[in-house]
């Protein structure tokens, strides 16, 4: 988020993939209706599921959609963070994918460790629902970072 040497949007799709582990092709439908504020916070909304954004992260997504021209937006809300080259359309998520690995941000082993992250705090079938992926991808996942949430799971029944 810091290296100004980067493009925003750079920054900004790394900066989603580290924090949020979100995958780029959930990354480039984002468009401004995912955003949302109040009096303290701006929020991101995945899945239905609101983040709160980190001020440093909420300005570059800001700037990045203030870039975004309306000739990318055909209807109201739809206006792209991440705009492809056709109006109306986001970016493809593989030219991106392709864009950070040129930046030296390979996108794949990012979300992989921001996964492998979230999954030291949360129980894979909480990671599943804010990620969108299934629980039995989720389980795996939470082998490999060492967690068992057998314990809990059995807690909640």
């Amino acid at each position: 988020m810091n290296d100004t040497a980067l493009p925003l949007d750079v920054r900004v799709a790394a900066a989603l993939i580290r924090l949020y582990a979100l995958p780029l092709t959930r990354i480039v439908e984002l468009t401004e209706d995912h955003i949302s504020r109040d009096q303290e916070h701006i929020y991101l909304a995945v899945n239905q599921h609101p983040f709160v954004l980190p001020p440093k992260l909420a300005r570059l997504i800001d700037d990045q959609l203030r870039r975004s021209t309306p000739r990318h937006s055909t209807t109201p809300g739809r206006r792209y963070l991440l705009p492809g080259q056709s109006p109306g359309r986001p970016r493809n998520p593989l030219g991106l994918a392709d864009t950070l690995r040129h930046h030296g941000l390979p996108a794949r082993a990012a979300r992989n460790t921001a996964m492998m992250d979230s999954l030291a705090d949360l129980p894979p079938v909480v990671i599943a629902d804010l990620l969108g992926i299934h629980p039995k991808t989720a389980e795996p996942w939470a082998t490999l970072a060492g967690e068992n949430w057998t314990e809990y799971v059995s807690s909640l029944t």
